[in-house]
């Protein structure tokens, strides 16, 4: 519940407990093992937030979150919480509140896409499994696609643009160092491989806009935004890359607000050890950078987690408001990871806090939450309240009805394909091969007309030498006779005729040497 400028999550047998509302972008932590109500709190949270005018996401790993479209359900059990923590008094009250549904697939929620561009080389290798090399080269290609103007969209202009350098590998040899064909076709078959995983679904257009995030429901509730992850947390290294996407989006597109009344949005993070596991240094740097920086956005982020030691520890000393669930410890590593997460905790000479945490009921934790001058309080022993909305899942046909009727599904329901480096790409091909076409022809026009022009030349050498021939034996014969007459009788104009003729050829060979 939304009390007296705080986010009110629990009750001591003394007091109410809650996050001041100016220090919720100071980050949070839920924690505790499976069944202790780890999601229990992120619903009451997440309703507070939510009666604060302060729109939320949160991730649905297990399906149980939809239930917040609905009002919640009475019951003895119900009643006698509601008194015990005297919430009638309060204004407690079930009601449902204002709900949006996302999913990538596009199936049980609108479909939630960005663009490839967008998404960046340094997330996408991580989404790929590359090396560093081959994550290194994804980056080249990056740049090569924005210089030369070309827009990555989808899955299908990255390939474009694979290909596109692999083909001019040569023209950028000496500014970007040698592209490796091993390394192009590595990154290719992690493209097919993420594509039979359905990664395909979530790049392309119309990509989402934050704003539509900063929205408010009916009666000034923040717009609650529930993202279906039931099929995603399937594959958890796709579903981690995209939740630091949103996060590195949030804190790459909002503007600096500072230490506001109350923040601009809260992020939760479900799962949270999936995001850190297996994360070379330069990604857990990013994430440390964003975590450090993004409250100045007005942004808080409420990381739920099993145990607190999944949180690498310059992350975790960022995150001041605490709710901790029951941890268990069956072996000496877990028994440490329970003296570590009590360490990180004001102590309270009351209670042993290490020994609290192993003893826990379900819906118990022990609390801490920022106080006005940013220091921690010291830990409580408390019970988390009720949520006011359903406590399970919305029936299927609501949630689709909600999301049938949604205005932004009318925005981002259906995919927009325009043009993009792949079609520009393809364009391009087809105007290099009808110019090699064109070359070709032209080529081989020119050899034939180099050929004609010999054949004519032959046949005009044929015809001057055939004129001359003639010419040759009507002068060898002419000459021949009036040598033979000079020499008198047939005899004389043989070897006139003879001679004249020799004489003939003789000129005329000269006449075609010339």
């Amino acid at each position: 519940m939304y009390w007296d400028d705080r986010i009110w999550v629990a009750s001591s047998r003394t007091e109410r407990l809650g996050i001041l509302l100016r220090m919720a972008n100071r980050h949070g932590l839920i924690a505790g093992a499976t069944g202790t109500g780890k999601t229990i709190t992120l619903k009451v949270m997440a309703e507070s937030f939510s009666d604060a005018g302060v729109p939320v996401f949160l991730s649905d790993v297990k399906g149980d979150l939809s239930g917040m479209c609905c009002p919640g359900q009475d019951s003895a059990d119900m009643q006698a919480r509601m008194e015990r923590f005297g919430l009638k008094e309060s204004g407690f009250s079930f009601h449902a509140y204002p709900t949006q549904f996302w999913d990538i697939l596009g199936k049980r929620g609108t479909a939630l896409r960005t663009t490839v561009s967008e998404f960046g080389p340094l997330l996408f290798a991580r989404l790929l499994g590359l090396n560093k090399i081959q994550g290194d080269l994804l980056d080249v290609v990056f740049r090569i696609a924005d210089e030369e103007g070309l827009l990555l969209l989808d899955l299908k202009d990255l390939r474009a643009m694979l290909n596109y350098v692999e083909e001019h590998a040569s023209d950028y040899r000496m500014r970007y160092g040698n592209i490796g064909k091993n390394s192009i076709g590595a990154i290719m078959r992690a493209l097919v491989s993420l594509e039979g995983r359905g990664g395909d679904h979530f790049f392309g257009e119309p990509a989402l806009e934050l704003s539509d995030w900063m929205q408010q429901g009916e009666n000034g509730r923040g717009m609650i935004h529930i993202l279906d992850s039931t099929s995603l947390i399937g594959d958890p290294l796709i579903y981690s890359t995209f939740m630091l996407w949103l996060l590195t989006e949030l804190f790459e597109r909002l503007p600096e607000v500072g230490d506001r009344e109350k923040p601009e949005m809260v992020f939760f993070f479900d799962e949270a050890h999936l995001l850190f596991e297996g994360a070379p240094k330069a990604l857990l740097d990013k994430i440390e950078q964003v975590v450090k920086l993004i409250r100045s956005k007005g942004v808080g982020v409420y990381f739920i987690t099993q145990n607190p030691g999944d949180i690498p520890g310059a992350v975790l000393a960022q995150l001041g408001n605490k709710v901790q669930h029951a941890l268990r410890a069956y072996t000496p590593a877990e028994q440490k990871g329970i003296k570590a997460a009590a360490e990180s905790f004001r102590v309270n000479p009351a209670f042993d806090t290490a020994e609290a945490m192993q003893n826990l009921r379900t819906a118990e934790a022990v609390v801490s939450f920022l106080q006005e001058d940013g220091a921690p309080e010291i830990c409580r022993i408390a019970d988390v309240l009720p949520p006011q909305s359903l406590m399970g899942a919305a029936d299927a046909a609501v949630q689709q009805q909600m999301i049938v009727n949604s205005e932004l599904n009318e925005k981002y329901g259906e995919p927009i394909d325009r043009e993009s480096a792949y079609e520009r790409l393809l364009r391009k091909y087809d105007a290099d091969a009808k110019e090699a076409e064109k070359k070709k022809r032209e080529d081989e026009e020119e050899r034939q007309a180099e050929k004609q022009k010999k054949r004519d030349e032959m046949k005009k050498k044929r015809t001057a030498a055939s004129i001359g021939n003639a010419a040759v034996g009507t002068i060898g014969r002419e000459l021949g006779n009036n040598i033979g007459k000079s020499i008198g009788g047939s005899f004389g104009r043989r070897i006139g005729g003879n001679v004249g003729a020799s004489i003939g050829r003789g000129l005329l060979k000269t006449l075609l040497n010339l």
